[in-house]
């Protein structure tokens, strides 16, 4: 199902002239509405009008993490707070959090994309939902609630955390669909297999998995504990939260479809912060075309990923790859880029190893080296030598 047909599969030359004229609107409004913005056009001697399109975006400076912070709570925002009709922030676990705002307009926005995300996920305006994506402060609760009562869904509001609970409501309820973090669907699944639930008691046909990186290993134990098509939907607080891309669910493996007409991507070197090409793989930046209360202006993501059009099969849109790491978590080891994603996928193939684990990277005669600690599953013996020169090897 596609939930915007003309919007989805507008032709690539009228999605890039909406984009720009999005775009324009949008510099005109933090230009004159955001002293921050303005003193960084300033400092460059960039005008708004400089910018003819996309094409241009490169001669602007990027926004980061830190100046969402340093702006702390509402200084990159273009209208008064009186004038939002929801607030979201981040955990601020590492400092101060970030505050996300948004305008009727924006949350009109945030529906909009989250509908497009769950059709595109298999989800149809009859089927239940079983959000167990924790709802607050958080955006993935709540949007994802919201989104898909526009597609005209049945929302059960469950939340996260009672395993209990969420067992015998999937029972209960047979909702068609479930959202959560893939480690949570996870977490269901194995207690299911440790309780010795039949899933097939569940109506589970599709799960909606994202706010963290998973691997494809992850997704087909999830596929086959619990007889679903699992795809990935990412997306940002900053940017708007859930629903920046989504996987199609006939379309697995080939990346996720950003919506582009309220999301510009780019990929860009992580060192240099140069534009790469189409196919080459760096940070994910991005570029909001609509926000009215906090638009945002090239944001770094750190997330390390490629663009490319070469699958967009349904839809004109580009796809993302799936994301691969952070650029601040990738570890040097001796000259090899390494990911902990990467490191998962071995442990997830080993099945009496469960999915927690720890990289420890120490030296040794001035040369780096990484120990992987990771759990076993219950009744798998620690001393096993065959199990540890398995995994060793892998």
């Amino acid at each position: 199902m596609i939930y915007n047909k003309e919007i989805e599969t507008l032709p690539l030359k009228e999605l890039r002239e909406l984009q720009n004229k999005r775009l324009a609107t949008m510099l005109n409004r933090i230009y004159t509405k955001v002293p921050f913005y303005k003193n960084k056009f300033d400092e460059l001697g960039i005008n708004p009008g400089d910018i003819k399109g996309v094409q241009d975006l490169h001669l602007l400076p990027f926004t980061k993490k830190t100046d969402l912070r340093d702006n702390y709570p509402f200084g990159l925002f273009t209208c008064d707070v009186t004038k939002l009709n929801r607030i979201h922030c981040s955990s601020g676990t590492t400092g101060k959090p970030t505050v996300v705002g948004y305008t009727k307009n924006d949350l009109d926005v945030f529906d909009e994309v989250i509908a497009r995300s769950l059709a595109c996920a298999g989800a149809t305006p009859e089927m239940r939902l079983h959000n167990a994506y924790g709802y607050g402060l958080f955006t993935g609760g709540l949007g994802m609630h919201s989104g898909a009562t526009k597609l005209g869904m049945t929302v059960i509001p469950v939340s996260g955390g009672m395993t209990d609970r969420q067992l015998q409501l999937l029972e209960d309820f047979q909702s068609e669909v479930i959202c959560c973090t893939p480690s949570y669907a996870q977490t269901i699944a194995n207690e299911c297999e440790k309780r010795g639930i039949d899933t097939s008691r569940f109506n589970l046909k599709y799960a909606i998995l994202g706010a963290e990186p998973w691997t494809d290993a992850i997704r087909k134990e999830i596929e086959q504990k619990l007889n679903v098509k699992a795809t990935n939907i990412y997306g940002l607080s900053e940017i708007i939260g859930p629903g920046v891309s989504q996987e199609d669910f006939e379309e697995q493996g080939t990346g996720s479809y950003i919506w582009e007409d309220h999301f510009f991507p780019e990929i860009v070197d992580k060192d240099t912060g140069e534009p790469l090409p189409y196919g080459e793989e760096g940070v994910l930046v991005l570029t909001t075309l609509t926000k009215e209360a906090f638009p945002v202006l090239r944001y770094w993501t750190n997330d390390i990923c490629s663009l490319s059009y070469d699958h967009s099969i349904k839809r004109t849109h580009v796809k993302m790859s799936p994301i691969k790491g952070r650029s601040d978590d990738m570890l040097i080891i001796r000259g090899v880029n390494l990911f902990h994603t990467q490191v998962e996928d071995v442990i997830t193939n080993i099945k009496e190893l469960s999915p927690n684990y720890q990289l420890i990277v120490s030296k040794h005669n001035a040369m780096d080296i990484v120990e992987v600690k990771v759990e076993v599953v219950d009744n798998a013996l620690i001393n096993n030598e065959d199990l540890i020169k398995k995994f060793s090897k892998k």
